[in-house]
């Protein structure tokens, strides 16, 4: 099973792997290549998102400049307007529907990072070797919503249809269809334990294993 296999059934994977970082490296420079045109080169953005995206549905426009992570993982549907700095990091698949509207500044983001601080640095892979290493949830947006400026979709989530999410929410949870949804606080929520180890989620963890060590809270 190759890493990007890996990535879409939400175990860890390892980002710097060549195979990813070839795919990256080629959505970055079509993204700053997309990001450098004006809106009026219409047949050469056109060209470009085709690319990039593994589907841009007729009508959609992105303004610019954008981001696009892996960009092949990204679906978006027909007749989309996406503001200023449009940032996607799509790991894991994300999927637009059609008629939405999003506001400058809106960011989507797929990838999870361990909890620990040492399982983040490094983990085992099969033959014992040292990797950094993350996972991804996918992210589900439906049709006709609307998203204020500054919006952060976090990984995992799904919005509903006919949606508005208000300017500076943080996305965390599913967002049911005909919903009204905002806002944003950070905040202690708990303590982070050995409980949040990989080595207890085997179903992300797979074929790797934790480097042995204690973890200080």
């Amino acid at each position: 099973m190759n890493e990007e296999e890996k990535m879409f059934r939400g175990e860890l994977f390892c980002p710097g792997a060549a195979e990813l970082k070839a795919i990256k490296l080629r959505s970055h420079k079509l993204s700053a290549e997309y990001s450098r045109t004006n809106e009026d080169d219409t047949e050469v953005r056109a060209a470009l998102a085709k690319l990039i995206l593994s589907e841009f549905g007729e009508g959609s426009f992105m303004q610019g400049p954008i981001f696009f992570h892996y960009g092949k993982h990204t679906r978006i549907g027909k007749r989309n307007f996406f503001n200023y700095n449009l940032t996607i990091q799509d790991d894991a698949p994300v999927i637009i529907g059609d008629d939405n509207n999003f506001g400058p500044n809106t960011t989507i983001v797929t990838p999870i990072h361990p909890m620990l601080p040492d399982e983040r640095r490094a983990m085992l892979d099969e033959h014992g070797a040292p990797k950094h290493l993350c996972y991804a949830k996918p992210v589900h947006i439906g049709n006709d919503c609307w998203f204020g400026a500054n919006v952060t979709v976090c990984p995992g989530v799904t919005i509903g249809d006919n949606c508005v999410i208000g300017a500076g929410s943080v996305v965390t949870r599913d967002i049911p269809a005909n919903s009204f949804a905002a806002g944003c606080s950070c905040r202690v929520i708990r303590e982070i334990t050995e409980a949040d180890s990989m080595v207890n989620k085997p179903e992300i963890l797979a074929g790797y294993r934790v480097i042995p060590g204690n973890f200080t809270s």
